[in-house]
């Protein structure tokens, strides 16, 4: 069988927009160079289409016309390596997928336990987040939320008292030992971002042991101004937020 049959085969069974290598290939097709010049063949034939370098997909069509990939597949091998988990998506497109905004971006923000300078892939900009705590399977939906208070203030089309009842709503979704991890996760956060946290957990009548000692990571005479949240949160004041 000739290397682009072979491609055109094994490629058929991949699912729409989901992101390929030419080493994805390289156990059943033994030639680096003929792999990928018969990959681009395929692009130039309007077969598949190419992210960027060596990354290829095979597009997905609506009534609107070609969807991209989900921003997932385009940057898994940075959130994943070797099973390891090392990052998480957040930003944008996270918000969107949390219900605290409709809008979506050719940004892709993910959090890194190491720095990491910014890259492009095809038309999106990954751009990477310091996150102190270690990132791990368990904790990447609590960082996602904790992100999400910590950046209230900048998620684009809402409100302060929107995206807080959002957020209270997804909170108290979340059995015990999944707040008591936000808890202890959130200790690595800004101040403000855990006086929003206590505010959320002591209207939702969050009774533990835990909650006082995020009480007890904030000054008590620290104001964390221009939230505007006290007709939704009535707890807001309570931890310093005006």
């Amino acid at each position: 069988m000739k290397i682009t049959e072979e491609l055109r085969s094994k490629i058929a069974r991949l699912p729409r927009g989901y992101i390929f290598t030419y080493s994805d290939f390289m156990i059943e097709v033994k030639s680096k160079d003929s792999t990928i010049r018969a990959l681009n063949r395929m692009v130039k034939s309007g077969e598949i289409n190419k992210l960027s370098k060596g990354k290829f997909y095979k597009p997905k069509k609506s009534k609107f016309g070609t969807l991209e990939p989900s921003h997932e597949q385009i940057v898994k091998d940075l959130l994943e390596k070797d099973s390891k988990i090392i990052g998480y998506l957040t930003g944008l497109s996270i918000y969107n997928q949390l219900g605290l905004t409709s809008q979506n971006s050719y940004i892709i923000e993910i959090g890194k336990n190491t720095p990491k300078t910014t890259l492009t892939r095809g038309i999106f900009k990954v751009k990477f987040v310091l996150q102190k705590n270690k990132i791990t399977k368990a904790n990447i939906y609590q960082l996602q939320l904790l992100d999400s208070l910590k950046n209230i203030k900048k998620i684009p089309d809402t409100t302060n008292q929107d995206a807080i009842k959002r957020l209270k709503s997804l909170i108290k979704g979340l059995e015990q030992p999944a707040i008591e991890l936000l808890i202890t996760l959130s200790l690595k956060y800004p101040p403000s971002a855990r006086a929003l946290l206590g505010a959320v957990l002591e209207d939702l009548k969050f009774n533990h042991s835990s909650l006082l000692k995020l009480r007890n990571s904030l000054n008590s005479i620290s104001i964390y101004k221009n939230y505007n949240i006290a007709s939704v949160i009535k707890s807001a004041t309570k931890w310093g937020i005006e």
